[in-house]
């Protein structure tokens, strides 16, 4: 399933893109739940950061 997202978002005149996946801790129950983006190559460092 990954390999068609990716290949349908790859075009040449566009930017690259990337599946971003983090895991984000619930402060009220502790449970850690995941958060998927697809988002341009050049902004998934700073999106990692915050």
């Amino acid at each position: 399933m990954a390999k068609k997202v990716v290949a349908t978002l790859k075009k040449a005149d566009q930017k690259g893109y990337a599946k971003v996946i983090k895991a984000v801790k619930s402060p009220r129950t502790g449970a850690y739940t995941f958060k998927e983006e697809i988002m341009p190559v050049d902004e998934v460092q700073a999106a990692l950061k915050n």
